[in-house]
């Protein structure tokens, strides 16, 4: 009987990670580790260098979420010079970022997340895809998908300069203004992505909520953790995904905390693993109880279903309604249920295009005033916003002539690592037996990641350890003469 079961590399995500499941005498699941084995080192680089150069270095992180991290780091410079942007920069800045959110749940939905449910979880590996996807939904849909997507990324190229890694955050501001044809066209634009993310909530609910299978392994125990949950809120604890406050809920829905970015430090603590790059963060107040759950652990949770969760509400009519109906459905708030991340998401995806189209119908959003130029010196800055995968932390620390001496990023799949891992193991023991260990089985157990939609490139730091290593010497034939490996 096979003892040791790996899934490597693992699936429908940003970055590389393999789970190893190890199994007792008896068959069943005896620990399951999440493992996360490449090595990013940003924070290390990043010394020495400009900190006006942050705001394009820092994007290279990740090929996914390079919007977030020119948000966050646009802000830190901001907080590092002491200088407040024009109000029109500030609404560019959330209007990129909006666009950014919608069309990143797009992508998750219908690329990475959607075939679990729209094709099967079950489903032959070769269909589990967007292919699997658009035969299911129909080719019309797909080109829809890739419609609005091409639409929205534009937006992203034309204000941010690069639709990938945007260069338009400066220290006081941003580079470009946005034209009166430009705010004519956005206004024409935020009115398709409202219709189109109410087209997909009702296609999530043809598919998924009146699927009564689907639907109850949703609120299944298998994908099911108490924990705290974090999220950005206004000053009504609304959802808001640019700016805000940062709000910790208990287990149980209460107010746990509630701060400024900047003071982050004083409520959350990082700490590390040896057979992991990924750091994990836990709340101060509590410590670090292990991987496990409830109100007596300080891990918790961030991103879609855990800012619904520690918000009062969403800011926007259409996304609140939805937000309501969603917990109505799950029994009452908070839900701790893992796949309901990805009914969340699509919740947030309604909020970013009315919170687009409320920026595009905003005469101010053409104020010539985009940049405050900075005149402090600068010393430390720190900078959040939320990403699609949940909030993200730039903490930078400079000489008086502004060249980077420390780096701190928290991203969003750092402060969730803990819970995937919790997540991973959970599914594993409850889904793997020794007689049921199947393809469709082990995607199920990857659908416990796959909800939190991760971004390992972001996440992955060094401390302790070095970077895994395989050199294959081949001689001009091709034959292999020699492997030299650094476990």
């Amino acid at each position: 009987m096979e003892r040791h079961i790996k899934i490597d590399p693992i699936t429908r995500l940003e970055g590389h990670g393999r789970i190893e499941i190890f199994l007792d005498e008896a068959g069943e699941v005896e620990r399951a580790f999440f493992q996360v084995p490449e090595l990013r080192g940003f924070e290390e680089f990043c010394r020495g260098r400009l900190a006006e150069d942050l705001a394009r270095i820092t994007p290279r992180i990740c090929g996914v979420c390079p919007t977030a991290h020119h948000m966050a780091s646009g802000k830190a410079l901001d907080d590092l010079y002491r200088v407040e942007p024009p109000a029109a920069a500030k609404k560019i800045r959330d209007l990129v970022n909006s666009a950014f959110i919608f069309e990143d749940h797009t992508l998750h939905f219908f690329y990475l997340g959607g075939p679990d449910f729209i094709v099967s979880p079950q489903a032959p590996r070769g269909e589990r895809n967007i292919i699997g996807v658009l035969g299911k939904v129909g080719l019309e849909v797909g080109q829809r998908v890739i419609s609005i997507r091409r639409q929205v990324r534009a937006v992203i190229e034309k204000q941010g300069g690069r639709v990938i890694h945007p260069v338009c955050n400066v220290p006081g501001g941003v580079s470009k203004g946005v034209t009166p044809e430009d705010r004519q066209e956005y206004r024409q634009l935020g009115d398709a992505m409202v219709e189109f993310a109410l087209f997909v909530l009702q296609t999530f609910e043809k598919i998924v909520l009146n699927n009564k299978k689907y639907f109850e392994l949703v609120g299944s125990d298998i994908y099911r953790h108490q924990t705290y949950y974090m999220g950005t809120v206004d000053a009504q604890n609304r959802v808001n995904l640019y700016d805000g406050d940062i709000r910790v809920v208990t287990p149980e829905g209460k107010e746990f905390a509630k701060f400024a970015p900047r003071d982050y430090l004083q409520y959350i603590g990082e700490h590390v693993e040896p057979w992991s790059y990924v750091k994990f963060t836990f709340l101060k107040a509590i410590g670090w109880k292990g991987f496990t759950d409830g109100a007596e652990s300080g891990i918790y949770r961030v991103a879609p279903l855990a800012r619904l969760n520690a918000a009062e509400g969403m800011a926007t009519t259409l996304a609140h309604e939805q937000y309501e109906k969603m917990f109505a459905l799950l029994g009452g708030k908070p839900a701790h249920n893992t796949l309901a991340y990805h009914w969340a998401r699509l919740v947030e995806m309604l909020y970013a295009a009315e919170r687009f189209r409320e920026l595009a119908n905003d005469e101010e959003l053409c104020s010539p005033a985009i940049r405050q130029l900075p005149t402090a010196v600068p010393s430390e800055g720190i900078g959040a916003v939320e990403a699609p995968r949940g909030t993200l932390i730039h903490h930078y620390q400079t000489n008086p002539q502004g060249r980077i001496t420390a780096v701190n990023l928290i991203v969003a799949t750092t402060h969730n690592a803990a819970a995937i891992c919790m997540s991973i193991e959970k599914a594993a023991r409850q889904l793997v037996h020794k007689n049921n260990i199947s393809e469709g089985i082990l995607n199920m157990v990857e659908m416990a990641f796959r909800a939190y939609d991760p971004c390992f490139a972001c996440a992955t730091h060094s401390l302790p350890g070095q970077m895994p290593l395989i050199v294959a010497i081949y001689d001009k034939n091709r034959n292999l003469i020699r492997e030299l490996r650094r476990e």
